[in-house]
């Protein structure tokens, strides 16, 4: 059986922490890129899914991780980041 590669090992002083695999860092890096996107605009979950029509159930399951968004949704972030004046005409 094929091991997932370690690519973020737990710090041994802290009995919570664990291991990181590939899949679950980049999860953590997506999460962390729309996180921030959404601060940076000053807007709480809620509000960034009513301008921007990404249901906020999902929104927050992108954040916390829970849930990859696939690569469309993060190409969408992306531009969101870059013009969200411009998309939120856009979509009205």
């Amino acid at each position: 059986m094929k091991k997932e590669h370690i690519m973020l090992p737990a710090d041994p002083t802290d009995p919570e922490d664990f291991d990181v695999d590939a899949e679950a860092l980049q999860r953590g890096q997506r999460a962390r890129l729309i996180r921030t996107t959404r601060t940076k605009l000053g807007l709480s979950q809620s509000e960034f899914s009513a301008r921007f029509q990404v249901p906020v159930g999902t929104l927050r399951d992108w954040e916390q991780a829970r849930v990859t968004p696939p690569d469309y949704a993060l190409a969408y972030i992306k531009v969101i980041a870059q013009h969200p004046d411009m998309v939120a005409s856009a979509i009205a």
